[in-house]
């Protein structure tokens, strides 16, 4: 066994121990109110923490060196073995639920997706509904630090202009990029802490306010309750969420400049004035919409309002929702079906295509028109007042190409599975985007996935996972040629 393939399993050891120990979170909570809960909980941990120490124990001692290929089995293996891992006691405490939606449920949280198979939530055990907010508040920083400490050595879709400093060319592990990955998971818990506050604060039950904190900042949208955040709108719950979100799809790296005296380079960044940008546009043309339109289904609450939230968390893809706008009509729809594709900011927990991507591409597609109209002109494609290396905007618009090329097979399978053309289209973007609601009735912001088929559920487990982990690293496990030596 080589050194890195040491290091590898190695890792996933500790992921799964420091799984266990999360599981246990769960059965205190539901300890003395559903023990058949509690012991599906209990003896998971069990069995995942022994599989984690023994890895551990018998990979210690290894080198520490981490290849492009072990990072793509690190950051790969661990979300898929940690779902599977994650849904042993969701299937076990959950006594109607199915392997199949076990996995789907764990999946969509450990990836942030927020779509659910799960009905009639507000009677489920307390320590389910606080264990699918986990999953989802460790795989939005998991993602985190994946994004600032493995993409930009993999050069993933653009990732490599967020390259963090460091003097160590080589391929071990970095400790620069590890002490900023830790610091910007102290903010990461810090801004957990307020937002839970914040909830408390609206009159949410401890409870309530714990797990809805965990998958705001997580940007996942899991909730307690089938009406999802629009169970809480008396106490203004949802403009805690409005703003929690928004702080969520920044890059936290920025966070850390502002606390080390750089508030400056929050307001500087291209990227947040573009996600501002997009997101203030989306806002007021659903404003609008809603006033002109009065659709049935927008409820009571400020047209502002239903627009904000309702917006920001489809194009930060954390899927809450507190009115049914598949409903809204045509335009409306169009609207957030577009924001599925937007996302927020690299180094944020959003997903989708992101920010940057859609900046740079306008600007290499304006170069490429110039060039046409003057074609002895020579001028880089720019992008935050520097010059892009020509293989960052290649790796860019090839992200682009798979991406959209990966939403299209997905819809096609799904197709062919049964599925009608609007579940099928707006299930395999909702999977790739990992937005969670999709479109209609019966995936859309009032469903659940529940009704369907075996088949379209493992059609989009697979895509939750390729969309969550920047399509490349996924694609590249699924190549006969990754295995070759």
């Amino acid at each position: 066994m080589n050194d890195s393939t040491r290091t590898v399993l190695l890792v996933l050891g500790v992921l799964l121990a420091a799984l266990s120990v999360a599981k246990l979170v769960p059965a205190i909570v539901d300890l003395n109110s559903d023990a058949q809960s509690a012991h599906a909980f209990l003896g998971s941990a069990a069995v995942t923490g022994f599989v984690g120490v023994t890895l551990i124990l018998m990979m210690r001692g290894g080198g520490r060196n981490l290849t492009a290929r072990g990072a793509i089995l690190v950051t790969g293996g661990s979300w898929a073995v940690l779902s599977v891992a994650a849904a042993v006691p969701l299937k076990l405490a959950v006594g109607d639920m199915s392997w199949t939606d076990a996995l789907f449920e764990a999946t969509s949280g450990m990836t942030t997706t927020g779509a659910t198979v799960m009905t009639n939530l507000q009677d489920q055990p307390a320590g389910v509904l606080i264990w699918r907010s986990i999953l989802q508040w460790i795989g939005g920083i998991g993602i985190i630090v994946t994004a600032m400490a493995i993409w930009p050595m993999l050069g993933i879709g653009g990732m490599q202009l967020f390259r963090l400093e460091n003097s160590d060319k080589s391929d071990k592990a970095l400790p620069r990029a590890g002490q900023i990955a830790a610091a910007v998971g102290i903010i990461y818990l810090v801004l957990t802490f307020i937002c839970f506050l914040a909830y408390i604060a609206t009159d949410m039950t401890p409870f309530d306010a714990a797990a809805h904190a965990m998958t705001t900042v997580a940007t996942g949208g899991f909730s307690t309750h089938d009406g999802s955040i629009g169970a809480f709108t008396d106490g203004g719950s949802d403009i805690v969420a409005l703003v929690f979100m928004i702080l969520s799809a920044l890059p936290f790296v920025l966070y850390l400049r502002a606390a080390q005296g750089r508030p400056d380079r929050l307001w500087v960044d291209p990227q947040v004035r573009g996600f501002l940008a997009v997101a203030g546009a989306a806002i007021t043309v659903l404003t609008v919409w809603i006033l002109v339109h009065e659709p049935p289904a927008s409820g009571q609450l400020p047209a502002w309002r239903l627009a904000s939230v309702n917006a920001i968390s489809i194009m930060t893809g954390t899927g809450y929702a507190t009115a049914d706008f598949s409903l809204w009509g045509g335009g409306a729809v169009g609207i957030f079906f577009c924001l599925m594709f937007i996302g927020g900011c690299a180094g944020s927990t959003t997903c989708s295509v992101k920010i940057f991507r859609y900046q740079i591409a306008a600007g290499a597609i304006g170069r490429h028109i110039e060039r046409q109209a003057r074609p002895h002109v020579v001028r880089p494609v720019r992008y935050g007042g520097k010059a892009l290396d020509p293989d960052a905007v290649r790796s860019v618009m090839s992200f682009f190409f798979i991406f959209f090329a990966t939403w299209v097979v997905a819809a096609a399978l799904l197709s062919l599975i049964g599925l009608d053309p609007v579940t099928a289209i707006s299930g395999a973007a909702t999977s790739i985007a990992n937005v969670g609601p999709g479109l209609g009735p019966i995936i859309g912001p009032a469903g659940t996935f529940k009704p369907l088929p075996d088949a379209a559920k493992w059609v989009m487990i697979v895509t939750m996972l390729i969309g969550r982990l920047e399509v490349f690293t996924m694609l590249v496990l699924l190549t006969p040629g990754f295995w070759r030596r």
